[in-house]
């Protein structure tokens, strides 16, 4: 299983919205720039998190964006659905609407790909941004 760039992308920029969280909105820009991200694409990351609840915008002259909620109260788990969809290593296993299969009665490797799917949902939705803000802190010292 492998996460496209919205995923990728879009975690980095919570992040760094988390990062400056308390203090003034930021603009798209400043994140763009930070994070090594394009204007246009980040644009399109934000509109869906915005869409997802999980970013505000903010208007005027000193607009831009915060997060919705404190650091502490959004996981990884959100930001990555809101941008990838439902965590699946295959569909059958998808934890929204799986795929109808011929063969899930007795498919012994959907076991193990529910099992995959567990256990990176778990890990996933076990690390909020404000884990990821003390594990920076850490990393600065």
């Amino acid at each position: 299983m492998r996460l496209s760039t919205r995923g990728h992308y879009g975690l980095k920029a919570m992040f760094d919205l988390a990062l400056n969280y308390g203090e003034h909105p930021i603009p798209l820009k400043s994140i763009a720039e930070r994070q090594g991200i394009s204007d246009n694409y980040l644009e399109q990351l934000i509109s869906v998190l915005r869409k997802a609840g999980l970013v505000k915008s903010v208007r005027g002259a000193q607009g831009g964006y915060i997060l919705a909620r404190e650091p502490e109260h959004i996981n990884v788990g959100e930001i990555i659905r809101s941008l990838e969809g439902p965590i699946a290593p295959v569909d059958c296993v998808s934890e929204v609407e799986p795929s109808e299969c011929d063969q899930s009665d007795f498919c012994i490797t959907r076991t193990v790909w529910a099992r995959v799917r567990d256990s990176i949902a778990e890990v996933l939705d076990s690390i909020s941004l404000a884990d990821m803000c003390r594990d920076a802190e850490k990393v600065k010292v």
